[in-house]
């Protein structure tokens, strides 16, 4: 999860790094923030962004930084570096979020780290990351649609080790994956490399008793 800031102090001393810090203006009480979180968590995980530092921030327990920073509703999340504010970002849109970080996600000469390695690369090493890879909406914890969330229930009843990716966490791994396997929708299962497909896939292979057998290849 993000990391808390308590008071201003912990404020100032997170947004005056170089490196890019990300602090979301959130209250207990707004369900929107908890989804913010989780993405942001999510982006936290990922090696591309292990240089930028992910905050929340309790709007209305420390009132002089959200009065400064005009803060009228929550979830808002502020992009600083360098004590300025480089963006901001109001209400829950995982891919806004996901592409302001990574296009401010730069090294000292300026360029976006993300885009030292090339897309398909990266789509090739997410697919290969396990020999059973779920591309979903939100995670296995917490999947964010009905698809995602049945998905994981098959594949958590067969027992197998798997790993998962939020593409809400990346908009162009979202986008080029479909191009990539030539499958326009999400959830997409990956075994050894191979797309086996969606739901529907899944739970033909399930009820044809092909699951397990497939998993396990």
């Amino acid at each position: 999860m993000p990391t808390v800031l308590k008071d201003e102090k912990a404020f100032e001393a997170a947004t005056q790094q170089e490196n890019l810090s990300v602090v979301h203006f959130e209250a207990d009480w707004a369900e929107q923030c908890a989804q913010v979180n989780e993405v942001l968590e999510a982006l936290s995980s990922q090696k591309d962004y292990s240089n930028v530092k992910f905050y929340s921030l309790p709007a209305e327990d420390i009132p002089e930084v959200s009065l400064r920073f005009n803060i009228e509703a929550v979830p808002t999340i502020i992009l600083f570096r360098s004590g300025k504010t480089v963006d901001i970002i109001n209400g829950v849109d995982a891919s806004k979020i996901t592409e302001k970080v990574q296009k401010h996600n730069v090294h000292s000469d300026g360029e976006s780290k993300v885009k030292d390695v090339p897309l398909e690369e990266r789509l090739k090493s997410l697919i290969n990351k396990s020999n059973v890879m779920l591309f979903m909406k939100g995670d296995r914890n917490a999947p964010r649609c009905g698809f995602s969330k049945q998905t994981i229930e098959i594949l958590n009843n067969t027992g197998v080790q798997y790993e998962t990716f939020d593409i809400l966490s990346d908009e162009d791994v979202r986008q080029g994956l479909k191009t990539y396997s030539d499958w326009p929708t999400y959830p997409q299962l990956y075994v050894n490399g191979d797309l086996i497909g969606g739901l529907d896939i899944i739970k033909e292979m399930l009820a044809s008793g092909e699951l397990a057998s497939t998993l396990n290849a």
